[in-house]
């Protein structure tokens, strides 16, 4: 109940108003780099001399308007050439809903091939988030389509607790796909995606496995302890290279945990957000963990 409430939370206005104005007593910034483009970069340095990768999202969905979307593309082109610069090991992340999708899904589609190509001139790459399941078959089917026509720097990503992301995965295969694996943190129907956690587990098992087995490259998205030990198992009993797998995990959650990964010697990359639109990534958060929670009550106690 306590998880439905936050991810119902991220969506509410009323309450975004007031997260946002104490966002910093509230603990937000343990989760978020920042809101400005120069704070993100310093914590992209210091994550690269964490031996961590990063992949960088600019905070925000749901854009309505073509100039804020057109807009929101050229940030991460922006955010591209600061990489290069720098010679940051970072890549990008980004979703359609904030490419103006909700809008027309050939202008999400004409900012992503742009965002695509300013990659590709620095030799890197672009992971497309996925969103809510209304928006997976269409988020899929631009994949698919850029995939087809050449545009070979793109990945996607899959939802375990979603019913149909194995037959996903299975359709995209022929396209030697990169696939990042996570959990899901949106609110969903039970006729869409399993309500047990444990379910959602297992079927995260499945998928690791198949993708490991027959997919281009595996993102290992996961702060799970267990499926953790279990992807190290399969990779070392199945002589999986490392070129083909990383975990990722994300900006300030279990740190312990992601210094322990690099230790021993795997790869790994660090989901870093920033912008001034983190109140819905803020509230999902909160929902993932009851420790980060527990984080945040601590936060406002102590002022």
């Amino acid at each position: 109940m306590l998880r439905s409430a936050l991810l119902g939370a991220a969506d509410n206005r009323g309450l975004q108003g007031f997260v946002t104005k104490h966002g910093r007593r509230l603990g937000a910034y343990r989760f978020v780099a920042g809101e400005t483009l120069d704070e993100f970069m310093e914590a992209v340095r210091a994550t690269n001399e964490r031996g961590m990768r990063v992949a960088a999202g600019l905070l925000g969905e749901d854009v309505r308007d073509r100039d804020d979307a057109s807009a929101v593309a050229a940030e991460y082109r922006k955010i591209l050439d600061r990489f290069a610069d720098a010679g940051a090991d970072a890549n990008v992340a980004l979703k359609l809903t904030h490419l103006g999708l909700l809008m027309d899904r050939d202008l999400a589609a004409a900012n992503l091939t742009d965002v695509a190509t300013k990659a590709a001139e620095h030799r890197n790459f672009v992971r497309i988030d996925m969103e809510q399941s209304a928006h997976t078959d269409v988020t899929l089917d631009i994949y698919r389509t850029l995939r087809t026509r050449g545009v070979d720097n793109l990945g996607a990503v899959l939802q375990s607790y979603l019913y149909r992301s194995e037959g996903d995965l299975r359709s995209l295969l022929p396209l030697a796909p990169s696939v990042r694996l996570v959990k899901g943190a949106y609110l969903e129907p039970p006729d869409v995606a399993f309500p047990n956690k444990r379910d959602v587990d297992r079927n995260y098992v499945r998928l690791l496995e198949l993708s490991l087995r027959e997919s281009g490259f595996t993102a290992i998205a996961t702060h799970d302890d267990a499926i953790i030990e279990h992807a190290i198992e399969f990779v070392q009993s199945h002589a999986i290279s490392r070129q083909r797998f990383e975990f990722q995990m994300l900006y300030g959650v279990r740190p312990k945990l992601q210094s322990s990964v690099v230790e021993r010697g795997f790869a790994l990359r660090i989901a870093v957000p920033f912008g001034s639109q983190w109140y819905p990534y803020f509230m999902r958060r909160l929902a993932e963990r009851p420790a980060n929670m527990l984080f945040m009550l601590r936060s406002m106690w102590r002022g």
